[in-house]
């Protein structure tokens, strides 16, 4: 292979080098301990500062130019406040902050530091978050009056700010989850989940639909993006879709709908979700114990709105000589599955979950191995291939992590938490629906301009307090947050897994957002029915988590049926409200309403029923 020693192969090269050293440090750092915080989290944005400016030059736009100047002085600055701290860390530790003031060399790599992680973030993720931080720093200098050292001291010397809980998350679970879900991918794992769905579920009416529901739900357990399982997995089901009678907005939204849910899906949630179990002080498994039944209510409305839809409009599935066969499926590839189960085992056996992470991580190139038929996956050049992935689709976390941090360092040290909480208690008159849907709002238009984890972030320190203090248990009311902030991303006007699912199907945006949001309706009434009703987050008695499951998995389905018009044939428009009303009914906890929801719904099946006797459909 020739060297390639032009300016842009150079930076290939160090781009590629930086990224295996990222990835081999984090599993060092699992394996034998992570180092003191402001070591192992400046060490983590240290990697991913050096990678954004080479990766994403200011440039980038004009036909893929390497760095220029200006990258390479960024990566500099942003390099050198890093190592400031590093070199004189016994300084660092042993002063007292907020009391000892900060000597001009601090308050110079404090500016810099901040200045160059909102440009980072900016050229990543958008103008978004860096304008909130930068509206929250002129909210702390200019309205709360707080003097700028303090705030840099907070931001920049501290584990407050910049260095704080959401930079940690990303250095210890994202990193190396991210690293495992590159792996996988590397692996052939995403073939495995598609062909895994096909097979299960092709056949059936609305075949195609179904397996972009199941495949994406399987797939974004691995990925944390809902664009990125929409570009994986889409491109695959929604020709599918489209050849089969799907219209085109209807294919995008179901695969938009479904990618997102990937991200409350356990075992392997998105990023947020261990930012969750860090604010909450449990393990990652509990999280997912909690998350469980709701991500399954989420699932089995987006199943049935397919299956509804398909039938309304005549649709049967793919051929079944067109599909793999189950069996041999996993006779082929069943095997990949093994590093999941690692996973779930190591956790299980009471480790933590970046050891788990690490062991699953681990093991995805030898399990690739014991069979021909992937064995062609296990190569040199993938692994390091799969450990640049990694490290690459951190960045995004990471930055924002960061930037994230200069927002909640500036609402710890004004008390802005504080004064928020008791305006959203005031403006809702101690109603915690008013609250609920006010938290709501917040979390879809934050998670509208940036991605999940800073929206829940920000979240959680001004809004999620408010809805505990109304009497909301403290895990219904983050996963509240995060529920919202996750679905942003098939909410118009921005709604970025539903861009990305229009542009795959060839279809007009605001068209598919709308057939997004009928299908992910039940997304949106979930999060309430488990903050009035603990039980579906399998708190309480077990008694109670399947009488509540069970209602809310029928009222989830006869609103998917309600929503597209169809229950055992199509549906008039009296049949159709009254499948909804008896939907919400279900849903709502208790007998009462539980009693009224099944009477209505056995009317409108009864009506059907007959009338499909008397005029077979």
């Amino acid at each position: 292979m020739k060297l390639d020693l032009s300016h842009a192969g150079i930076v290939r090269s160090v781009t590629g080098a930086l990224g295996i050293a990222m990835s081999l440090y984090h599993m060092w750092a699992i394996a034998v301990g992570t180092p003191e915080a402001i070591i192992f989290r400046g060490t983590h944005l240290l990697f991913a500062m050096s990678l954004v400016f080479l990766m994403f030059p200011r440039q980038a736009a004009r036909a893929g130019q390497p760095p220029s100047f200006l990258d390479y002085a960024l990566l500099v600055a942003g390099v050198a406040p890093i190592l400031y701290l590093f070199i004189n860390y016994d300084y660092v530790v042993t002063r007292i902050y907020y009391i000892d003031d900060l000597s001009l060399a601090d308050m110079t790599f404090a500016v810099v530091l901040i200045l160059v992680v909102v440009e980072g973030t900016r050229r990543i993720i958008g103008m978004a978050l860096p304008v909130t931080a930068f509206v929250f720093l002129g909210y702390g200098i200019a309205i709360a009056g707080v003097e700028p050292m303090r705030i840099l001291d907070q931001l920049f010397m501290t584990t407050e700010g910049i260095f704080g809980i959401p930079l940690s998350v990303s250095a210890t679970y994202v990193m190396i989850f991210v690293l495992f879900g590159s792996f996988m991918e590397r692996t052939g794992t995403g073939a495995l989940f598609m062909d895994f769905a096909m097979a299960l579920t092709g056949h059936s009416a609305g075949g195609p639909g179904k397996v972009a529901v199941v495949s994406s739900s399987l797939f974004g357990t691995i990925s944390g993006s809902a664009v990125a399982n929409v570009m994986v997995t889409g491109s695959i089901t929604i020709p599918l879709m489209k050849r089969t009678g799907f219209r085109a907005a209807f294919a995008g939204s179901v695969e938009a709908v479904a990618s997102t849910g990937g991200q409350i899906m356990p075992p392997i949630m998105g990023a947020a979700a261990f930012v969750m179990a860090e604010f909450l002080g449990v393990s990652y498994l509990q999280v997912t114990i909690w998350a469980l039944l709701p991500a399954i209510l989420f699932y089995v409305a987006a199943f049935g709105a397919v299956h509804f839809e398909a039938k309304r409009i005549g649709l049967a599935g793919v051929d079944r000589a067109e599909l793999p066969r189950l069996a041999e499926v996993l006779r082929v590839r069943g095997h990949l599955f093994i590093p999941v189960v690692v996973i779930l085992g190591v956790m299980y056996a009471g480790y933590s979950a970046p050891l788990a992470a690490l062991a699953g991580t681990l093991a995805c190139f030898p399990v690739a191995a014991l069979r021909a038929a992937t064995r062609a996956s296990v190569t040199l050049g993938n692994v390091i291939e799969a450990m640049i992935d990694g490290a690459r689709n951190t960045l995004a976390v990471a930055l924002a992590c960061a930037c994230a941090g200069i927002v909640i360092g500036v609402i710890s040290l004004t008390g802005l938490g504080i004064v928020f909480t008791q305006f959203v208690t005031h403006l809702a008159q101690e109603s915690l629906l008013l609250a609920l849907i006010l938290t709501m709002i917040a979390g879809i238009i934050l998670g509208m301009g940036m991605p999940t984890t800073p929206a829940y972030i920000i979240m959680t320190a001004l809004l999620v307090p408010a809805i505990i203090k109304l009497g909301v248990v403290e895990p219904a009311a983050h996963l509240f947050a995060l529920y919202f902030a996750v679905l942003s991303a098939i909410t118009p006007p921005v709604a970025l897994a539903v861009y990305a699912a229009a542009g795959l199907a060839r279809s007009g945006l605001w068209e598919t957002s709308w057939a997004a949001i009928r299908m992910g309706a039940a997304g949106f009434i979930v999060p309430f029915m488990f903050v009035y009703q603990p039980a579906l987050l399998m708190i309480g008695d077990w008694r109670e988590t399947v009488l509540a499951g069970g209602s809310a998995a029928l009222g989830c389905l006869l609103l998917a049926a309600g929503l597209h018009g169809y229950l055992i044939r199509p549906a008039k428009i009296w049949e159709r409200v009254a499948l909804v009303a008896a939907a919400l009914m279900l849903i709502k906890p208790g007998w009462a309403t539980d009693l009224g929801g099944l009477g209505l719904a056995t009317t409108v099946f009864t009506a059907q029923f007959i009338a499909r006797e008397r005029k077979p459909v």
